[in-house]
């Protein structure tokens, strides 16, 4: 029965990373909400905490507890990184990025110039959606903060 809070942990550790990042996905690939610089670096912490997570299903004891703690603080680093971005957004403080593009040119120069011309420009600090007054960047954060916590705790649970 002292597993039980550990399997429960590790479950988290997975879901809620897989399930922001299905949403980001989402929103990108069907709501056509394009990801600024910082956005990518809030799915890198994900991407690598999915993994983490799903290595530790083919563990046990000491090593399962150990990769569910690092998918938990990989989680942690990724709604840290969305506390950043949220304050960029509200204006809170001056970002560190520049804007980015969604465009990756080929052609000939004259061709790369008039995709990049035209390309839409991905601004970090103004929030593409809202809901309630929080940004997706916002959402990270706080889904991030408090799911990385719970996983945390519920992994050192005996």
């Amino acid at each position: 029965m002292t597993a039980r809070p550990l399997v429960t942990a590790n479950r988290l550790a997975l879901l809620i990373p897989a399930a922001l990042m299905a949403g980001a996905l989402g929103s990108q690939y069907i709501g056509g909400l394009y990801p600024c610089e910082m956005c990518h670096w809030q799915r890198w912490p994900h991407y690598a905490a999915i993994v983490v997570a799903a290595l530790a299903f083919a563990t046990s004891g000491g090593t399962r507890r150990g990769l569910v703690l690092l998918a938990a603080l990989l989680i942690a680093i990724s709604g840290g990184i969305g506390v950043f971005h949220a304050g960029v957004e509200y204006g809170w403080w001056e970002g560190i990025t520049t804007c980015s593009s969604t465009v990756r040119p080929t052609g000939s120069t004259e061709e790369m110039l008039a995709q990049i011309m035209n390309a839409p420009m991905i601004r970090c600090d103004v929030a593409q959606w809202t809901f309630a007054g929080i940004s997706l960047a916002g959402f990270n954060a706080i889904i991030s903060l408090v799911g990385a916590g719970v996983v945390a705790l519920l992994a050192v649970k005996r």
